[in-house]
């Protein structure tokens, strides 16, 4: 699910792999006080680790240095969009023994690599993420990093132990692939406490977890089955797996069929896509849907079609990009209770422990909010933890917020409502205010749509 407006994800993904394995730049140090002692920063479980002090923390104090990777970034964020600077403190980054190798960044072709940030001014709060879609552990640098880093919270990423349109080939069974990002986030939140312990005298006060699509869908996850581990989270269009759907596999196959030229568009509403965004289906047909159906049902699915996408999804971009015909006609419903139990393993079931808010964009094409977050609401309901939960739609809101270039006059990007939500979340679990009740947050007529989101007051309806 990774990809990048004018620069398709696989092409980020091959350019990465050139930039990510440079001998590190020259830390610059940032005082006796606020790094001493660094290297003698431990971070449990870790196999391999290396730690630097850093005038800045944020994407631009690291520019040009392998303490990030704009590559892994392309597309998630707005041309315009506000970046916070000048945040200094320690980077930790490192790997957790793992048996595959999909994650070349550092040059150390090495899974299950994270990444720390420790900032000088702490205000004793942890924000923890996973990559979004196939990409890696910098992911969220941008979206995330930056702003939480300048508001003194600490912040741990994590490449969910595979990465890269080849996922599905790691593990032994269907489904292993994606039970791994659970298991890595939830290694990563509790080693990342301990880290905050050594260097702060104490563990976080707050640890929230936040994140972005497949980061989104870890979001509910964690809060479901490890919600003594956090306060709270903030999930923006996460990624929806149920047994028996809808999920993935249920709603892409229409796309695909369309591909193909044996669908209509009646088919895609019917799947959950809205009306009113055909404009951007040209787009998903080219870089999103053929390939995202096809690794995503490689991971549960194997057998449907073991020729393709086979053992890998392809070694050029148009092999890459590719959609497989067979998927045209791919019927979840009717796929062996072998593929229902491997989704089984990794679905949701709404019941999260602690606060939640939700953002999903109505013009989604690629996650259709209707087979998604409208679902998971309706779940968070039913299992009568509905009072935990706040939902709002984003009108003009889509996937990936780099679109927004394009349609200025049609989207409007979700990250500002990230912003405002992640504030209103705090809000509700450190002083008790709880947040407006579900709605749509509109298009604002006027204002700066890049850098602001107002999810209370005129914009709601």
């Amino acid at each position: 699910m990774r990809l990048s407006p004018g620069v398709p994800f696989v092409v980020a993904v091959l350019t990465a792999a050139a930039l990510t394995g440079p001998a590190p730049a020259a830390a610059a140090p940032v005082g006796e006080a606020s790094c001493a002692q660094h290297e003698r920063l431990r971070v449990p479980g870790a196999a391999h680790l290396r730690s630097a002090c850093l005038a800045d923390l944020t994407t631009t104090g690291l520019a040009g240095t392998p303490y990030t990777d704009p590559a892994d970034q392309a597309g998630l964020t707005a041309t315009g969009t506000r970046l916070p600077s000048g945040v200094p403190g320690i980077q930790l980054d490192g790997y957790f023994p793992d048996t595959s190798r999909f994650n070349a960044t550092h040059g150390w072709q090495h899974d299950a690599q994270f990444v720390i940030r420790l900032p000088e001014r702490w205000n004793g709060g942890l924000v923890v993420t996973g990559a979004p879609g196939t990409r890696k552990q910098y992911a969220t640098d941008k979206a995330i990093s930056d702003q939480v880093l300048a508001r003194g919270y600490a912040y741990a990423a994590t490449d969910k132990g595979n990465s890269g349109t080849d996922f599905y080939r790691d593990g032994d069974r269907p489904g292993d692939a994606v039970a791994e990002w659970n298991t890595r986030t939830t290694e990563l939140t509790r080693a990342a406490r301990r880290v905050v312990a050594q260097r702060y005298g104490h563990a976080p006060r707050r640890t929230y977890i936040t994140g972005i699509s497949n980061g989104g869908y870890l979001t509910r996850w964690q809060l479901e089955n490890h919600p003594e581990l956090y306060d709270g989270g903030v999930d923006w269009e996460g990624a929806l797996w149920t047994k028996h759907g809808p999920n993935l596999l249920t709603s892409l196959p229409a796309t695909v069929a369309r591909m193909q030229g044996t669908a209509r568009d009646e088919d895609l509403y019917r799947a959950g896509f809205a009306r009113g965004s055909e404009f951007l289906w040209p787009y998903h047909e080219k870089v999103y849907w053929g390939l995202t159906q096809k690794i995503y049902r490689a991971e549960f699915d194997p057998a449907y079609d073991p020729t393709c996408p086979g053992a890998s999804a392809g070694t050029t971009l148009e092999q890459i990009l590719a959609p497989c015909a067979s998927d045209a006609s791919y019927d979840y419903a009717s796929r062996p209770d072998a593929v229902h139990r491997a989704v089984s393993r990794v679905a949701l079931t709404g019941r999260i422990g602690r606060p939640l808010i939700t953002l999903h964009g109505d013009m989604d094409a690629l996650l259709p909010k209707a087979a998604d977050s409208d679902v998971y609401a309706r779940m968070v309901d039913a299992s009568g933890r509905g009072r935990l939960h706040r939902y709002y739609g984003i009108e003009g809101g889509t996937h990936v917020d780099g679109l927004y270039d394009t349609y200025p006059d049609r989207l409007r990007p979700i990250l500002p409502c990230h912003r405002s939500a992640f504030d209103a979340l705090t809000a509700w679990v450190e002083r008790g205010t709880p947040p407006p009740a579900d709605h749509t947050v509109g298009r604002p007529a006027s204002g700066d749509a890049v850098n602001s989101c107002a999810l209370d007051g005129a914009a709601q309806r």
